[in-house]
Formats: C-alpha cells, sequence, structure tokens
C-alpha cells in the first residue's frame, strides 16, 4: 500500500470525528463494552477535555487533532496538539527551549502527539486493526511534513509505548528514555500476598505506615460507576485545587471536567476519599484501564500522618489486586514510590527537530541521557523493598 493511497487531515475538534471512528482506532478492543487498554486516548476523554475548556483557547493546548483515511475510512487518528508552552508534559524540554531561543530561534509554538495533563504510557499513533503499519507511517510522517511545512520548531510524541518508539526511530525521530514507579501485581490474591514478597525490614514499615495512616480518625472509601455522586466531586475540586495551586499555579483541569467526568468517565473512575466527623478531608483519583490502574491527582484539606500514601498507593494496590489488574501507575516522579512497592520502569517519548544543528545537540544529549536512565533503573532495582536471593531473617 503506497503512502499516496493514505489521506491526513487536521481537525481542530472532536466533534467533527464520529466516536466510533475515533475509538475504533484508540481502543478496538473496547468495541464489545469491555474496558479500553488506556482510558486516556478514549474520545471520551478527550472530548471531556476539551468540552469542559481544559484545552483549547487559552490553555496553550490547541486541538489539531490528525486522521489518515483510505477511501474515506478513518485507519488512523492521533491526539495532536499546537503548543504554546511546555506545561502539563511531564516530560522536560524547558532547557531545549532555552537553548533555541537563546540562538535566535523561536521553539514554540510546537507541536505535541499527547494525552494533555496526563503522564501515563499508551498509544499514541492509534490505528485500526488490519492497518497498523499503514497507519502508523502515515501518521507519523503526516505531524513530520505539518511539521516543517509550517516552519515549526519541533515535533513530540510524549509517553508513547516502546514498540512504538522502536518503529517511529526507523523513521527517523529521536527516542528519549525516562523512568517512572510502577508497582507490578503478581498474582496476589491479597495486600497481605503482596507483603509476604518484601524484605522484613520493608514489611513492618509498610504495616506501621498503613496502621498510622488508618488511625486519622475517619474511614476511607473507594466510589466507581453509579457510585460516584455529585457531592463526591464538590469534595475533590477543594483538593484538586489545593494540589494545583501549589504543584502549578493554578489547576490543569477546570471544574467542568469533572462535573463531565460524572457524566460520562464515571465507569473509567475510581475515586478514593477520605471522611472524618462527617467531612470530606483527601481524596486521591484513579483511572482504571483493561489491566492497570492510573494514580492521576490527589489532594487534602487536613493534613494526616502516611494518610497521603494510603491514599494515592496502597488503595491502589488494594484495588488493583481486587479487580485483577496488572500494574499500578502511580504518575510522574517520586523516588518516595520505591519504598512503596514502585519499582523504577522505563518510559518513552519522540521528538523531531526542524533545525538540523539543533537536532544533532539534542541527539547528543539523548544519547547520554538514556546511558544514564538505564544506570539509574538498575540502581534503583537494587534498593526496591523486595526480597533478595539470601534468605532474610524471620519477624
Amino acid at each position: 500500500m503506497s503512502a499516496q493511497e493514505v489521506e491526513i487531515t487536521i481537525v481542530n475538534s472532536l466533534s467533527q470525528i464520529d466516536a466510533a471512528d475515533w475509538d475504533a482506532c484508540a481502543c478496538p478492543e473496547a468495541a464489545g463494552g469491555a474496558r479500553p487498554i488506556d482510558p486516556f486516548t478514549t474520545h471520551r476523554f478527550l472530548k471531556a477535555l476539551e468540552d469542559s475548556g481544559s484545552v483549547g483557547a487559552g490553555t496553550g493546548w490547541q486541538p489539531q487533532y490528525l486522521t489518515a483515511r483510505i477511501s474515506g475510512q478513518i485507519i488512523g487518528v492521533a491526539p495532536l496538539y499546537v503548543k504554546s508552552h511546555s506545561q502539563g508534559e511531564y516530560i522536560f524540554d524547558h532547557s531545549w527551549a532555552h537553548a533555541y531561543e537563546h540562538a535566535g530561534g523561536h521553539y514554540y509554538p510546537k507541536l505535541q502527539i499527547a494525552v494533555p495533563h496526563t503522564p501515563a504510557t499508551g498509544r499514541r499513533f492509534l490505528t485500526r486493526e488490519g492497518f497498523e503499519e499503514a497507519g502508523f507511517n502515515a501518521l507519523v510522517q503526516g505531524a513530520v511534513q505539518l511539521t516543517e511545512n509550517n516552519n515549526i520548531s519541533s515535533l513530540h510524541a510524549t509517553f508513547c509505548t516502546g514498540k512504538e518508539a522502536a518503529l517511529a526511530q526507523e523513521l527517523g525521530l529521536m527516542v528519549r528514555k525516562t523512568q517512572q514507579f510502577h508497582w507490578r501485581n503478581q498474582g496476589y490474591a491479597d495486600f497481605d500476598g503482596f507483603l509476604a514478597t518484601l524484605s522484613s525490614r520493608k514489611r513492618k514499615n509498610m504495616r506501621k505506615e498503613r496502621a498510622t495512616a488508618q488511625s486519622f480518625g475517619g474511614s476511607i472509601q473507594t466510589f466507581t460507576g453509579d457510585d460516584l455522586l455529585p457531592e463526591h466531586w464538590d469534595a475533590f475540586w477543594e483538593f484538586y485545587q489545593d494540589t494545583g495551586a501549589r504543584k502549578w499555579g493554578q489547576p490543569y483541569l477546570t471544574r467542568e471536567f469533572f462535573n463531565i467526568a460524572q457524566d460520562v468517565l464515571r465507569d473509567d473512575l475510581a475515586l478514593v476519599l477520605a471522611q472524618r466527623d462527617g467531612k470530606w478531608i483527601a481524596g486521591a483519583l484513579n483511572f482504571v484501564g483493561a489491566d492497570a490502574l492510573y494514580g492521576r491527582y490527589w489532594g487534602c484539606v487536613e493534613h494526616h500522618s502516611c494518610l497521603h500514601f494510603e491514599l494515592c498507593y496502597y488503595q491502589a494496590i488494594d484495588i488493583a489486586i481486587s479487580m485483577g489488574l496488572g500494574a499500578v501507575e502511580a504518575g510522574a516522579q517520586g523516588e518516595h514510590k520505591l519504598a512503596r512497592g514502585y519499582l523504577p520502569t522505563p518510559t518513552w517519548s519522540l521528538h523531531w527537530m526542524r533545525d538540523a544543528g539543533f537536532a544533532r545537540a539534542v541527539g547528543d544529549y539523548l544519547e547520554a541521557e538514556r546511558a544514564a536512565v538505564e544506570e539509574e533503573i538498575e540502581v534503583l532495582t537494587e534498593y526496591g523493598p523486595f526480597k533478595k536471593v539470601e534468605v532474610e531473617e524471620q519477624e
């Protein structure tokens, strides 16, 4: 199948793409009502960002969704945005922007293929079954051509899969390797089964942390699906605003996003809330995929020792085990996750620079960075809480 047979187009709103067509590319496994592998690239999630004003005018995330068609049929799509800053990406290129502009260029606007505000790994070049190679190649080449034709400094695709990274590298994109901390389910029957795999000291520490957290004087509940109510979002919005103001200056998501989530995303969500004296005081929001739980947002209005660890990490493990999920992805950064059973895991992004000299400099940097990341993953894994080969002491 020749490249000429594939038509590349851009639309600036998901209302212009039928949900069934988008999801046939983004989550074909969910056609019969099953959970999508990646809840973040579904039509309903991305449209919730758009409809709520969390992306679009004034946000620095201007949608320019990429589509690939053969004979009018959509065979591939990509969540593409024109960016006027580097906020909400979690793969940091601020030093690149500074260097490019210091040399007299204009780094912004740039093109970004990503799920806004979401550092979760998943496919970024979404293809219909049977069109994987043609769709992937057309989307990558179309995005590069769009960047070049419009004299845009660069193209980036963040938190793509390792397979996509390898394929895109063959097409001329540069690969960046970073890392996050993920928990893996080894078929545990319950949390105690997970604890049994830890070293004695780490097991004791974890039990102590959970006991401390759960002694805050209230109760912890998880809500999903129809159990989620508007009152829960009223409480969580207060938590989210506090965290957003401290981390980013202002929250990335609007209040309307959570209203829309109540209507169209509630089956994709697991909201953990802590209540004391009849008042919601803290919460952690998770998204549920077919084989992973994705921890996204946390906040509180009262501070209690270890409650953050309990709601964000230990409750997430409990949920994953109870739902038979294979992993918990706890978001970007945070070496403190290592002691809670979350091990370093590679993440990938792709980059293309229009200026050849700048591309060479970035390529050299990425080569050195990959070696450093690989060494860091190896060292951190050795410091993980799991039992070593040698026999440990009895508790």
